[in-house]
């Protein structure tokens, strides 16, 4: 007697009830398993971009506002400061390294960023091809904005004004020049533009051809700060907000708590679909124990042909093992497109290259579960076979 063909016969007769228990299944695994690895893919994106900055000063308000714009450049800046009173602050005690950034263009919704040859160390990246900037007007593009949007060393563009993709002011007076293109990184500099201060500042001049500007009053968006030890992280930031009109941002503390907030959201959906897979493990448990209620007789009669208890209880875990597998392989191909999908939507708005992490421990770990899932409901549904009397059944009198 073949098992496995009797197995997916039963299935095949009982076309719509097997459908629904696929669906709910494997609705719920692509669903843990999108809902875990892109919990697991932000917070990694998130965290590496850091690259070690402790603290951000710049203007006074949300401090989370302040680490998104300055650090990950997701959001809006808080407002600018002043580069002069900035600069007392970067030579003070306890700061190793502070570089100045200054934000407030883009091109094609990649954002123009001033600021030193530092903060290309600072993301630990160098030159694919070219040169580092020197003058103003010179540009270093990331990876994803060369491959994006097609540019090259020598190509030159115009930015315009403001930070989302937008051609309302343009600075045509001003083109800026690739000379260089760094290499991959898999954080946010892949996404950025990076030029020297200056050519932040000329282009928001009202006279940009004024070469002997005195830069000593010009505003810078933030500092990106690291320490030269502990003593920083424990006296400056409250100093800083305290004594100062800027204000001291500490990134990781900051993403630390939105962790918290969207750690409850991730957990809401997983509980969702662990409740999801507990309702399709009982929708296979009831499938599994109308098979042998209303087979009853026909099963009693491969008893009488030579097929022990044991063969019975095979064929109802291997109708079970079909249904789990298969439930399981769309599943895991219902998680696959939908982030990928997320992933695509996720880069075109934002303009974030997002790599998804390699998850088959997670995928072993669910598998292990849906196997276990099956066994406890093969386990409740062969009670009946446990308890056959074939001679009642097969003469209608049970």
């Amino acid at each position: 007697m073949n098992i496995i063909k009797l197995s997916y016969k039963n299935i095949a007769t009982k076309p719509l009830q097997t459908f629904l228990t696929v669906l709910i299944l494997s609705l719920s695994i692509g669903l843990l398993l999108g809902v875990k690895q892109l919990n697991k893919v932000f917070e990694s994106q998130l965290q590496q971009s850091l690259n070690g900055v402790d603290m951000v000063v710049g203007a006074k308000g949300s401090p989370l506002q302040l680490v998104l714009s300055a650090v990950l450049h997701i959001d809006n800046p808080t407002g600018n400061i002043s580069y002069t009173e900035a600069k007392k602050i970067a030579n003070g005690k306890y700061i190793e390294e502070a570089i100045p950034i200054s934000i407030g263009d883009n091109y094609k919704g990649y954002k123009l960023v001033g600021t030193t040859n530092s903060f290309i160390d600072l993301h630990k990246t160098s030159l694919e091809n070219g040169v580092l900037f020197k003058k103003p007007f010179e540009v270093v593009i990331g990876n994803a904005v060369a491959k994006n949007l097609g540019l090259k060393i020598g190509d030159s563009f115009s930015s315009a004004h403001g930070l989302m993709e937008n051609a309302i002011e343009n600075h045509d007076e001003n083109p800026l020049k690739v000379v260089g293109i760094l290499k991959p990184t898999q954080n946010v500099i892949d996404r950025l533009i990076v030029t020297n201060l200056e050519s932040i500042w000329h282009m928001h001049e009202h006279d940009s051809t004024n070469e002997t500007h005195d830069h000593e009053d010009d505003e810078i968006t933030a500092l990106l700060i690291q320490f030269s030890n502990k003593m920083g992280l424990l006296r400056l930031p409250r100093s800083i907000n305290k004594d100062t009109q800027f204000q001291a941002a500490l990134p990781k503390y900051e993403l630390d708590k939105l962790f918290q907030f969207t750690a409850i959201a991730t957990k809401a959906i997983t509980w969702i679909a662990l409740a999801i897979l507990l309702v399709s493990g009982i929708s296979m448990f009831v499938s599994l124990y109308r098979m042998v209620k209303e087979r009853a007789k026909e099963l009693a009669l491969i008893r009488t042909y030579g097929a022990s208890r044991n063969k019975l209880i095979q064929l109802v875990f291997s109708e079970g093992i079909l249904i789990g597998l298969f439930s399981f392989i769309v599943g895991v191909l219902i998680s696959t497109i939908s982030l990928q999908a997320i992933v695509s939507l996720v880069q075109k708005t934002y303009k974030q290259q997002i790599y998804l992490l390699e998850y088959a421990d997670d995928i072993f770990e669910l598998l292990l579960f849906i196997f276990g899932l099956i066994i406890i409901a093969t386990l409740m549904a062969i009670r009946p076979i446990i308890k056959m009397d074939i001679s009642k059944i097969i003469s209608n009198e049970n």
